[in-house]
């Protein structure tokens, strides 16, 4: 009997889902070793028997909490997908605020401000986790958005029982290997030296620096990256300011 897979999605743009379905042919390789049985993106059936379920977004309501553990007491192993899950992603910046600067920000004074006050359910405040900040993870696919060669490599060893293993190097090793000249010499900030590798150096292949979506190294190299932020003048400032970006006081992956 084939494994089947799941998907879901919580606070995030579903993207890595789309990056799923952009396998394209190679996703006839999938379907033929495992039965996807929930998969909003591209089906519309759906079941609450599952095997491995991957989830998409990061958890921001106790109800999306409540969902998240139900999936998980279903499923026998259960994968982060994408940068939401994995570290909380971009909308995990707002936790920094409370939700009337954050309201502020995002409305400013156009009309309907009002109606996101605090009496209305669908505004209640929001904390955006991480999944293992609510549940255990079995494996982790980084990234914003994921790499579509790389799920299916992770996806297969999952299947297979085994425990993938993701890069534990920096990506600027990635640069090097493809000869890109370092965007910082091209006057661009650059998490590279911080950054798990695994993405192939996309962003800087195409002169714009690495933002860390794919989360930090287990041991980054600070002091080192540091070095590099005085040589080219970038100020503390501009440094933790990108660092938040993906919200990288998430740990455990």
């Amino acid at each position: 009997m084939k494994p089947r897979v799941a998907f879901f999605d919580f606070a995030s743009c579903e993207g890595c889902q789309l990056q799923v379905v952009n396998l394209e042919e190679s996703i006839l390789d999938l379907i033929s070793v495992v039965d996807v049985v929930s998969f909003r993106e591209a089906m519309k059936e759906h079941s609450d028997e599952y095997d491995v379920a991957f989830i998409e977004g990061s958890i921001t309501r106790p109800i999306d909490e409540e969902r998240l553990k139900k999936i998980r007491g279903n499923a026998k192993l259960l994968v982060a997908l994408g940068a939401c899950a994995c570290i909380g992603g971009v909308q995990g910046m707002s936790n920094e605020w409370s939700p009337e600067e954050n309201k502020k920000e995002v409305y400013g004074d156009l009309p309907g401000y009002e109606h996101t006050g605090d009496d209305n359910p669908f505004f209640e405040k929001p904390i955006h986790k991480a999944v293992n900040e609510v549940v255990k993870v079995d494996a982790y696919i980084p990234g914003c958005p994921i790499d579509r060669n790389e799920f299916a490599k992770i996806a297969t060893a999952v299947l297979m029982g085994k425990t993938p293993k993701l890069p534990n190097y920096p990506v600027c090793v990635e640069c090097k290997k493809n000869e890109n000249i370092c965007v910082f010499e091209l006057g661009e900030f650059c998490l590279g030296p911080v950054t798990r590798a695994g993405c192939n150096a996309i962003c800087p292949q195409y002169k714009s620096g690495c933002e860390g979506c794919r989360g930090f190294l287990d041991d980054p190299q600070t002091n080192a990256h540091k070095e590099v932020l005085e040589k080219y003048d970038v100020s503390v400032e501009e440094m933790l300011k990108r660092y938040n970006m993906f919200n990288f006081r998430k740990e455990g992956y």
